[in-house]
């Protein structure tokens, strides 16, 4: 349930940089009062309390569990519950008293799996998602996934044909919802499980009465049960019980004119379009050297750096070396995977890579297509390993903002307009001075049925698509 207001834009909000270095001034603050006051700001925003005016509803007080007349029957913390001990809320289900058959649906509709190796289907699954997917609140944007880029996303290693549930209208099988899940093993805290990643729940617009997304929530239960997985991973941009942290989108203009054109962002006071061009351009060329393209020979190496990397996060994925090669090997229009490697040494020392997901621009006379690229996973040696220190922290900025930059300068090669990034890992050491701006879209991450003590944003590891 990868969710809504995942490309909401703001122009660049001064508060939210302040914020920024509220976090550099509390750095010099002792331990235990650094721990307090962000635990205290984490609860402060999943409570919706000082949020933006712009924050639109991800922000908002949440509803009582009682409001929830799904949630409240499923095993996710309640809003009012203070978790101290992380683990299960309901204990495994044999495999015997799992439920043997589908959850019923309106006699008008019925169950089916959509092979997404199919063209015929993928196409069906694309146009679903192209018109009914996530769209930001003010009915400006909306996602338009590509067939390649769903199925990068729904075929990587070990993926369940089970998984990819839809329901088409049983007169003439029109596809009209989907939900699909992939499995991944996932730490939080000091505890590694294997999890499936809910995303793509999607109904169709005029079946929202219909009350089918609870049933395709069960269904998917239902066959993650039957492997033997009881907890899942899935963020949505509602408030819904419990999120385990809440993150904000940060985004850097690459195209600031075309991002003024089609409202995805507006001249501030005393700006004009000329200096907002220079103020965001970009050298022509990278400058980070052996920098190149992921290869086949650099998986084994990418694997070990990225896992080592990761482990510095409290809630954060395992990679293998076939997840690796699915997900960070580029693949035309759809994903772009970089590694720095010593010359003398051949040590790749920096990984990083971004991906492709582009909005339609809705009823713009000038562009049809806001071309988006996302921040996904990144690791690097400096400082790796190295005592919590403010030395170590500034080295570990330093390169990431080299990093990141050569990322913009690569992301605007490939056309991209927009280079969006969450607060999460370590992209507040970058973001400000790289010029990204806050947006007005938040992500919330949940756990189903996993009691887990709230997390910080920048101790979040996990980026779903």
């Amino acid at each position: 349930m990868s969710g809504s207001d995942k490309r909401n834009a703001a122009p660049i909000d001064n508060k939210a940089l302040t914020a920024q270095r509220f976090e550099q001034e509390l750095a010099n603050a002792p331990a235990d009062v650094q721990d307090k006051l962000r635990l205290l700001l984490q609860q402060m925003a999943l409570a919706g309390v000082g949020g933006d005016a712009d924050a639109g509803s991800s922000s908002k007080v949440p509803k009582s569990m009682e409001d929830h007349k799904f949630w409240k029957t499923q095993p996710v913390v309640k809003h009012d519950e203070v978790v101290e001990e992380d683990g299960p809320i309901e204990a495994d289900v044999p495999l015997e008293k799992v439920r043997a058959t589908p959850y019923p649906l309106p006699k008008e509709f019925e169950w089916t799996l959509v092979d997404v190796e199919d063209d015929k289907e993928i196409k069906e699954l694309y146009e679903l998602l192209t018109l009914n997917y996530v769209e930001d609140d003010d009915a400006m944007f909306r996602f338009d996934y590509s067939a390649e880029f769903l199925k990068w996303a729904l075929l990587p290693p070990g993926w369940k044909r089970a998984w990819h549930i839809g329901v088409r209208v049983a007169s003439n099988k029109k596809l009209v919802a989907f939900i699909s899940g992939i499995p991944q093993d996932v730490r939080v805290h000091d505890n590694v499980k294997r999890m499936v990643e809910i995303n793509f729940l999607c109904v169709h617009k005029k079946l929202r009465s219909k009350r089918l997304a609870p049933v395709l929530i069960k269904e998917v239960t239902r066959r993650t049960h039957l492997e033997g997985i009881f907890q899942a991973v899935y963020t949505a941009g509602v408030v819904l019980p419990k999120p385990v942290t809440r993150c904000r989108y940060f985004h850097r203009s690459l195209n600031p004119k075309k991002l003024v054109e089609i409202g995805f962002s507006h001249l501030g006071r005393n700006m004009t379009m000329a200096r907002l061009i220079k103020l965001y351009k970009l050298k022509a060329e990278t400058s980070t050297p052996g920098l190149r393209l992921i290869e086949e020979r650099d998986v084994a190496q990418v694997k070990q750096l990225l896992n080592r990397y990761l482990s510095g996060f409290e809630f954060a994925p395992n990679f293998e070396e076939e997840d690796v090669r699915h997900w960070f090997i580029s693949r035309p229009g759809v994903v772009w995977g970089y590694v720095v490697e010593n010359e003398e040494t051949k040590e790749i020392t920096d990984f990083f890579s971004f991906y492709s997901l582009p909005s339609t621009v809705i009823n713009n006379p000038t562009h049809s297509t806001l071309n988006a690229a996302y921040s996904f996973y990144y690791a690097t040696t400096t400082s790796l390993g190295a005592e919590p220190s403010a030395e170590a922290t500034q080295q570990k900025k330093e390169r990431l903002s080299a990093l990141m930059t050569d990322a913009l300068i690569l992301a605007r090669q490939n056309d991209f307009d927009v280079y969006n990034a969450l607060d999460l890992m370590d992209n507040a050491l970058y973001t400000e001075d790289l010029k990204f701006g806050p947006g007005d879209g938040y992500l919330h991450f949940y756990l189903y049925n996993w009691r887990c003590r709230a997390i910080e944003t920048d101790k979040i590891g996990l980026v779903m698509l």
